[in-house]
């Protein structure tokens, strides 16, 4: 009998002891394996203001954009302070996957349509992985389809088309701020003058402040580098108020620049901050489900 306890005694030991090694070798295999911390949400949206953020839309999902910009408040009591006018701009975006999106939209500025597509190639993260910044390329097209001037005169398709250029360049601090900076490149298959510049270089600096968990300040300064279009136009500054309610994102602006494409908005800004040509706008932002990602069973 004294036997049998003490055989008992052992086999519980040895399945006990067995169970604290394995359980001491998966703690020392997890502690050995480091893991990647990705920064996430460094902007609320796809873009800071008027301008790209780093942020793509989520792999599967189709962001839709409407984007409205009254007049000048310099405009005076007779037209509203603005408000009579707007300029307006649709656009839908998609997450192909997580690191590449498309878009697609139409402004009445100009009557122009944009197609664009936007390349993660960094993401900032900590730990197994340490990258201290994250970097996208966006590239884009824009079509004027305005009536031709002179139809007199032989105008080609191409004379329609222009370019842009990015490298967005974010690094999230804190959970309360970002900064970002956007050199761009604009290329104008035809400029109104001789003098005028075909290929237009630009460095854009952008940040937001996070005031609460649903809502951010943004603002963001494109400063036009030397050349005939600085001398003709002005540097583009936007201030932005992002306001999050469900599947909404709600951003209300005041800038200097009444259209909301890139070729118009950082090139052939008219409007001066200090003689009160500023435009009040506003962009609703809205994301439906299309491809749900597939949960492992």
């Amino acid at each position: 009998m004294i036997r049998i306890k003490k055989l008992i005694i052992l086999v519980l030991l040895i399945t006990l002891g067995g169970k604290l090694l394995a359980q001491d070798l998966m703690d020392m295999l997890k502690d050995e394996t480091p893991q990647t911390n990705y920064a996430y949400a460094t902007f609320k949206t796809t873009r800071i203001v008027l301008g790209q953020s780093i942020e793509n839309p989520a792999a599967g999902t189709l962001q839709f954009l409407i984007e409205h910009n009254f007049g000048s408040l310099n405009q005076g009591a007779y037209n509203w302070w603005g408000l009579d006018a707007s300029t307006i701009r649709l656009g839908l975006e998609y997450g192909i996957n997580d690191w590449l999106s498309v878009g697609v939209g139409r402004s009445s500025y100009e009557k122009t349509f944009d197609g664009s597509t936007k390349i993660k190639i960094l993401r900032q993260s900590t730990g197994a992985k340490n990258m201290p910044l994250s970097m996208s390329f966006y590239g884009g097209t824009m079509l004027n389809s305005l009536h031709w001037i002179d139809e007199t005169r032989t105008n080609y398709f191409t004379s329609r088309l222009s370019y842009v250029a990015q490298l967005l360049i974010a690094r999230k601090f804190s959970n309360a701020l970002s900064l970002q900076l956007t050199p761009t490149y604009i290329h104008k298959n035809l400029v109104p003058l001789r003098t005028d510049q075909n290929d237009v270089f630009s460095v854009g600096l952008g940040g937001r402040l996070k005031l609460t968990q649903r809502t951010t300040v943004n603002a963001e300064y494109f400063y036009l580098l030397p050349g005939s279009a600085a001398d003709n136009f002005q540097n583009c500054l936007s201030l932005g108020l992002d306001v999050e309610t469900g599947g909404h994102v709600f951003q209300f602006r005041l800038t200097n620049a009444q259209p909301m494409f890139e070729r118009a908005f950082i090139t052939e800004t008219t409007s001066k901050w200090l003689d009160g040509g500023l435009y009040l706008g506003f962009t609703i932002n809205r994301v439906f489900t299309v491809k749900s990602k597939e949960v492992p069973r």
